[in-house]
């Protein structure tokens, strides 16, 4: 069997998987510090500590990772801000959350005033998007430690985001029930996953400039690549505001829609029904010859955020993020399954972090 081209491009998630267990044999016993206790294991999108008088206090921490180097191929840095922002509140909102807060993180090998002012700018955006406040954050000077693939400009950006939720209303897919539909939302693209892969096929395999024009795009492919992650707060926070029972949200990141598999209660999915997914994904695995196991796996292919809901509430659904202007599609549904595996209608079946091709 070739290797993976994920792996090949330098990042090896089995690896990964095996490291962290390590790391989370230390992490889990800070669990018996501190005044409050999390309600969820480790594992889930966000966090929630118990602060008592049913208050919950969401957390989640996230990056933008090396969608960052596009930004600097291209010398363009005011929309990464956006993707900061999203991969934090989006996960965030997979428990039933409301975020309110981010503190921001820029590492940075020097602090040019023109850069940090067009990261500033994004972070604006994605605020604004999210409803949320930036009341704080850190900036770091470590030009020995960050390099980057234009001198003076290599920089890392983070944060961590905090929200609130009832106790006794946090969602982690504890009600899911056979029959109940999936709704997925559309993503913009490849959102801030993968990005070692795709600058990997585009600019190393297939030798395109960051400022190559694609017609497939209607842009170059480093505009295409930045494109910023949908933050989707604004949909999901009216729906809960609704009265809507949401029975699980799951924020489809690295891992694809194995995701929906995070929940609680043990089921699995059969997704009759997928959008085709953007241009992107399909230029990017016939230039890198890449399999659909490992596109499913490693990208969102175009749904950014799934909602699982009765069957009987999901054509309400559907309507109501239609008339929010948002684009959205009932996939399949939840089947009783306790392998826990999620079917695709090409065929591929998802279980754990992979999915394989039925016989």
């Amino acid at each position: 069997m070739s290797e993976p081209a994920y792996s090949s491009a330098g990042v090896n998630t089995v690896k990964e998987e095996a490291a962290l267990a390590g790391l989370l044999t230390w992490v889990r016993r800070t669990l018996a510090f501190g005044r409050y206790r999390p309600a969820l294991d480790f594992g889930y999108f966000a966090t929630v500590l118990d602060m008592g008088n049913n208050l919950g206090l969401a957390l989640s921490s996230d990056g933008v990772g090396t969608k960052l180097l596009v930004a600097e191929m291209l010398d363009k840095y005011d929309t990464v801000g956006i993707d900061c922002i999203a991969m934090n509140v989006n996960d965030l909102l997979c428990v039933g959350a409301e975020p309110l807060a981010l503190l921001d993180y820029i590492a940075v090998q020097e602090a040019d005033p023109g850069m940090l002012e067009a990261i500033g700018k994004g972070l604006y955006e994605g605020a604004r998007q999210a409803n949320i406040s930036i009341p704080g954050g850190e900036i770091a000077q470590v030009r020995e430690l960050i390099k980057g693939v234009r001198e003076g400009r290599g920089f890392d950006l983070a944060g961590a985001c905090v929200g609130t939720v009832p106790m006794d209303r946090i969602i982690i897919g504890q009600n899911i029930r056979p029959g109940d539909a999936v709704i997925g939302l559309r993503s913009s693209g490849i959102h801030s996953n993968g990005l070692t892969l795709a600058r990997d096929v585009f600019f190393r395999r297939a030798g395109y400039a960051a400022d190559t024009y694609l017609p497939e795009f209607g842009r170059t492919v480093g505009e295409e690549l930045l494109e910023p992650t949908r933050i989707y707060v604004r949909e999901v926070m009216e729906l809960l505001r609704s009265g809507l029972e949401i029975r699980a949200m799951t924020h489809i990141t690295s891992d694809g829609l194995t995701n929906l598999l995070r929940v609680q209660a043990p089921v699995g999915y059969i997704l009759e029904t997928l959008p085709k997914p953007q241009p992107v994904f399909g230029v990017l695995q016939r230039l890198g010859g890449v399999s659909d196991e490992e596109m499913y796996q490693v990208y969102n292919m175009g749904i950014g955020f799934c909602l699982v809901v009765a069957a009987a509430d999901a054509d309400r659904t559907l309507g109501s993020l239609n008339d929010l202007g948002v684009e959205a599609y009932r996939l399949g549904h939840a089947v009783a399954d306790p392998e826990r595996r999620v079917r695709l209608p090409n065929g591929l079946v998802g279980q754990g972090n992979d999915f394989r091709r039925t016989p």
